[in-house]
């Protein structure tokens, strides 16, 4: 499923259903920026508005765990299967800055 290009970055070929379900939720993702930046221009309330920025950030959240669980399924098992095991300090890595 992962493919290296000649500058030694890597790539995911994703399904059909997964490509999707993330677009669809960073379109939602989009739109709810947008409504808070709107709240922000027409001059509504700080506290109304910091619960929709919670609202996006609780969003953010569920796209990376979804992105995370299926990367953990694909590319970092493969890559165990293959004995790459450097992926696994790819993980720890990748999943210490998401806990910031």
């Amino acid at each position: 499923m992962e493919k290296e290009t000649c500058c030694c970055h890597k790539t995911k070929e994703r399904s059909e259903q997964e490509y999707k379900s993330l677009i669809n939720r960073l379109n939602r993702i989009e739109g709810q920026v947008r409504g808070v930046k709107s709240m922000v221009e027409k001059d509504a309330y700080c506290t109304d508005i910091l619960v929709q920025v919670a609202a996006v950030n609780a969003a953010l959240n569920s796209f990376s765990k979804e992105l995370l669980a299926s990367h953990i399924r694909s590319c970092v098992v493969n890559d165990i299967r293959d004995n790459k095991e450097e992926t696994i300090d790819e993980l720890v890595a990748t999943i210490q800055k998401l806990m910031r």
